[in-house]
């Protein structure tokens, strides 16, 4: 590309950037807040206020020209809200310095600095002397002078794909008769350098574009959520080019400690960014709390996106009070797609936690055919949020890249810390779970079996039946493009049942994962059970019904339990509201049903916030003793938001915003938490309400002021101590000013 002449308009946007005219800074030396550089003999020492006749010196590093636009659009850092230069390592970008006088190649020598951290150095890449070069090479820093006009020089710098991902201190070195004369440290000139899914030498290269612009630049999400029967949404906003978003996301590494050679490696990032999204172990950004009490903060349903979460940390230092494993992921998402990361927000329903890495979730029943509640510490959550970050894996067999699963939810200890993966998906698919990091727990998140036992007054456990179908029902991830679901189950497990399924699960047991051998519970085809939860909107009566089947040539009879529990979504049970037995006596080949009634008096004042309910139904068959089981989890329909926005929708304009709600309960809505949040129309805004009463209408109106045009999303929720998780959300279409 041909470069513009400079001009002293150009000029005038450029940086200072004057010399210290009397130390060097050596590579092993950083003062990055100082305008001073220590002293150093190694680079000559230039007297106070001696001027050598016609030494060359900089006046200005032009960054805030044409080339810096240039460089925001062919890197795709346009929308960053900050000030200066942001690049992808890689990829040549564009500058201009402005010396004190024309630049003599045959006499004049000059180069760029880069520098990060307090003590840097050239063997770990954190003091990095650019050299000219006649031609750029890839995968090599080097600058290129394309053109030199009276005191003005255009230049192209190229970065290595590998280099470390942060904000470096930039300097222009020049030597001279009485040693080398740098730049004085300069904050304006300070870069930042990211990943960069666009070159094929990072390791985080991605070759489709249109999914680059979802899982890089894409600053909107959806995140699922409810049960694989009521699948519901939430619109999230990652926002991570807002404003201190990025300097928020490089703080990250610093409070993890991350040493700066580990941080142009994206296995070491996403791995240390597992662990200090939670603070379970690090005073990280996120407390979690899973027993509905929030005091000292807000319930996780009230946050609509991942903005004043890493503000707040970052201002305070202190942990953000509270989260759950949507809050976790949807803020482990900013902070990949922030530094360049593709990354995505998953959702595995029947997500199982397997508390002895056995490879199955095991449930003891008593002799009755009851859940054992004090044998019993696995559990299945009726879903479950994680993340994926793309990544090549060196460190792995060829084949292990890809897409890899990073867990910021603090579930289990992984060497020494609450953290899960980076672990390869193709590697859980096809059992190999002896690769780092965390396959195995991963593995059963997916695709462990569900196996029954029954726990004798004696003490003896006796083994009985395995479901293979309910763990992993369903995954899924925003489509590209657009706002709908993506299953992407078929890439964590092979279909159930099947002989690819089965070599799966063989090859993880090879690798020493302990497993027993277990009655597989569709082999039982003697008496059939299977129960079906009716749909249902929070507040109203439903039923649950059974369904016996005999499969015999002769009578039997059947006794079974029903237990209703309201339940966390991780599956831990809160208290029972339903219990409820029955007999059923079946003929040769016939069926029978039973229908349970569940009136909403009996769930409704022990209800938690996602309204979630499980089912566990168990029966005997007397003539042979064994034992059936089911269990199921339901989601209670919950009422959203409704918003509205009359009127024109233009850059520039104010706009109002109208959020209304109708109470449905029985009851009045006390203390009521609205939120209001929209990417480039609003900043998140809150609003507290006394009270709704009982079948009443709620209506509140903000104003605000778009500023960037296209497709925009308006996004809202509500929250009280008797309803959580209400949102709302709108797609509205800004208009350019005329």
């Amino acid at each position: 590309m041909s470069e513009p002449a400079a001009t002293v308009k150009e000029k005038k946007k450029g940086t200072r950037a004057g010399l210290s005219g009397r130390r060097a800074l050596p590579p092993n030396v950083s003062n990055a807040d100082e305008d001073e550089v220590p002293t150093t003999e190694t680079f000559g020492l230039v007297p106070r206020g001696y001027q050598p006749k016609d030494v060359l010196e900089v006046q200005d590093i032009l960054l805030f020209n044409r080339e810096y636009e240039i460089n925001k659009q062919e890197h795709h850092t346009d929308k960053y809200f900050n000030l200066k230069l942001i690049v992808r390592r890689g990829q040549p970008f564009y500058m201009q310095i402005h010396f004190n006088r024309p630049y003599n190649p045959e006499k004049d020598q000059f180069w760029i600095e880069y520098v990060i951290g307090r003590y840097p150095q050239s063997n770990k890449g954190t003091y990095i002397q650019v050299p000219l070069v006649q031609e750029l090479q890839s995968g090599k820093w080097g600058y290129k002078i394309n053109r030199s006009e009276d005191r003005y020089v255009s230049l192209t710098v190229m970065s290595a794909p590998n280099c470390i991902v942060g904000k470096f201190r930039m300097y222009v070195a020049i030597l001279t008769d009485m040693g080398i004369h740098r730049t004085r440290r300069n904050p304006e000139t300070d870069t930042y350098i990211l990943f960069n899914p666009w070159c094929t030498e990072d390791a985080v290269f991605l070759d489709d574009e249109a999914e680059r612009q979802e899982y890089v630049l894409n600053d909107l999400g959806t995140i699922f959520y409810g049960d694989p029967t009521n699948i519901r949404t939430r619109s999230w906003n990652f926002g991570q080019y807002e404003e201190g978003i990025l300097d928020a996301c490089l703080y990250l590494m610093d409070r993890a400690q991350l040493d700066l050679s580990g941080r142009g490696n994206p296995v070491k990032i996403s791995r240390v960014g597992s662990a200090v999204i939670n603070s379970k172990d690090d005073e990280g950004v996120i407390v979690g709390s899973w027993d509905n009490s929030y005091d000292y903060g807000v319930p996780p349903s009230t946050w609509t996106g991942s903005v004043d979460i890493l503000l707040e940390y970052h201002s305070s230092k202190q942990p953000v009070r509270y989260g759950q494993c949507w809050v976790f992921a949807g803020v482990f998402n900013t902070f990949l797609r922030c530094i360049g990361i593709p990354g995505r927000v998953v959702t595995n329903y029947s997500s199982a936690h397997d508390n002895d890495a056995n490879l199955q979730l095991d449930i003891f029943l008593d002799e009755e055919g009851q859940v054992d509640s004090k044998l019993t510490k696995d559990s299945v959550w009726n879903y479950h949020c994680w993340n994926e970050a793309w990544m090549s894996r060196p460190d792995l067999p060829v084949g292990f890249g890809g897409w890899q699963v990073v867990d910021s939810t603090p579930q289990e200890n992984s060497d020494g810390m609450y953290r899960c993966g980076p672990a390869s998906v193709q590697a859980i698919k096809h059992g190999h779970v002896c690769f780092q990091f965390d396959s195995p727990f991963v593995f059963a998140e997916v695709n462990s079996d569900v196996v029954y036992s029954r726990a004798l007054k004696n003490g003896r456990k006796v083994v009985g039946l395995v479901d293979k179908t309910q763990i992993g029902k369903l995954i899924l991830t925003k489509e590209v493009g657009v706002d709908g679901m993506k299953d992407i189950t078929g890439q964590y497990k092979f279909q159930e049942g099947t002989e690819e399924e089965r070599l799966a699960l063989e090859t993880a047991l090879m690798y020493g994962v302990k497993k027993d051998i277990t009655q597989d519970i569709t082999a039982s085809a003697e008496v059939d059970m299977d129960f079906v939860v009716e749909d249902a909107a929070l507040g109203s009566d439903f039923s649950v019904t059974i369904t016996f089947r005999n499969n015999t040539q002769t009578r039997c009879a059947v006794t079974s339990f029903l237990s209703g529990h309201v339940v966390f979504y991780t599956g831990v049970p809160k208290s029972e509201f339903k219990n409820y037995s029955s007999d059923v006596n079946l003929e040769p080949l016939q069926s029978q049903t039973v229908e349970v009634l569940i009136k909403s008096s009996e769930y409704m004042s022990q209800l938690l916030e996602q309204a979630a309910l499980h089912f566990f139904v168990t029966a005997r068959v007397k003539e042979t003793g064994k034992i059936l089981a089911k269990q199921k989890a339901a989601s209670l329909k919950i009422p959203q938001l409704l918003l509205k926005v009359p009127g024109e929708k233009v850059v520039g304009k104010e706009m109002a915003v109208m959020v209304e709600f109708v109470n449905p309960l029985k009851q009045k809505l006390a203390n009521v938490l609205l939120r209001l949040d929209g990417p480039g129309l609003l900043n998140p805004i809150s609003k507290k309400f006394k009270e709704i009463p009982r079948n009443s209408t709620l209506t509140w109106e903000e104003k605000c002021v778009p500023r960037k045009a296209g497709p925009r999303k308006l996004i809202a929720s509500l929250n009280c101590d008797a309803l959580r998780h209400v949102y709302g959300e709108l797609d509205i279409d800004i208009q350019s000013a005329v």
